[in-house]
């Protein structure tokens, strides 16, 4: 892939590369839980295509200067799918491809979650879920005030919706009329405790972030052409605009898809390979 130089927004990209991409970030996944024996596959593979959509067509990015002022910002606030979100920033150029060998490693700059101060390219850390969207707004905020022009985009679980902030956040933005924040969420309907919907039922996700003056889209997250449709669309958005994923966990790999079993797990040998194989068969056609 190109690599530093500066990516401008909305590139011309094949939508059959954006898909084998994500199938790519899919299979580095298993690559680096190799490497720490535990971690979350299913969270990475239900946003996979829209990693590959932001990163390799949407946002205005230069991985030679990671903090230059004019960027777009991306908030991943489901931080534990940052290990999906690793090897793309390796692979645009943002840090040495070796890096990604020390995954969660004494000593590692690539934690479980990121850490804006040790990885070049995150915009900001993740720990505790709930926190990324309020940090946006602030982001936002302040591109407004400082009349320059990048966007800032946050990703959030469907589980994280269940953090009060994320709300204050949301009524913030609509207060505010920032046309120059979109919210992701991954809807694949699951976390680590079970279905959302036993857990903490957060539907219609719509209609509440319309209530705090957002427009709101729903897709498929999984059909590229419908991806990247929606984060044209909500560029052109005169308010703050939230797109809603309909996802599933585990998507790519059927033994995992829709699976309360792989949100955090290890593969193990045998079913890596099938893993692979299955994912693999796909980049090939």
């Amino acid at each position: 892939m190109t690599r530093n130089t500066i990516l401008s927004r909305n590139r011309s990209v094949d939508p059959v590369r954006l898909s084998e991409r994500a199938d790519w970030i899919r299979l580095e996944t298993i690559r680096l839980i190799e490497i720490a024996k535990s971690g979350h596959y299913s969270s990475v593979y239900s946003c996979a295509e829209m990693f590959s959509v932001l990163y390799y067509r949407t946002l205005r990015l230069d991985p030679a200067n990671p903090r230059w002022a004019d960027r777009d910002r991306f908030l991943l606030g489901k931080g534990h799918a940052a290990i999906g979100q690793y090897p793309i920033l390796a692979d645009l150029g943002f840090f040495p491809e070796d890096w990604l060998d020390s995954y969660t490693r004494l000593g590692s700059p690539l934690g479980d979650h990121p850490d804006m101060n040790k990885v070049p390219g995150c915009d900001f850390s993740s720990g505790s879920i709930g926190h990324n969207l309020s940090v946006g707004v602030g982001m936002a905020l302040a591109a407004r005030m400082q009349k320059r022009d990048y966007l800032t985009w946050v990703m959030l679980g469907d589980g994280e919706l269940n953090e009060g902030q994320v709300w204050e956040a949301a009524m913030a933005a609509g207060h505010y009329r920032l046309s120059n924040i979109i919210a992701i969420v991954d809807a694949n309907g699951m976390g680590l405790d079970g279905d959302i919907e036993d857990v903490m039922g957060i539907e219609p996700i719509a209609s509440k972030f319309e209530a705090f003056g957002w427009t709101a889209t729903e897709i498929d997250g999984h059909d590229v052409g419908s991806v990247v449709e929606a984060f044209d669309a909500a560029q052109e958005a005169t308010g703050p605009h939230v797109i809603i994923a309909r996802t599933k966990k585990g998507k790519g790999v059927r033994f995992m898809e829709v699976s309360p079993h792989w949100h955090l797990g290890y593969l193990g040998p045998k079913d890596k390979d099938v893993a692979i194989a299955e994912i693999g068969s796909r980049i090939a056609k």
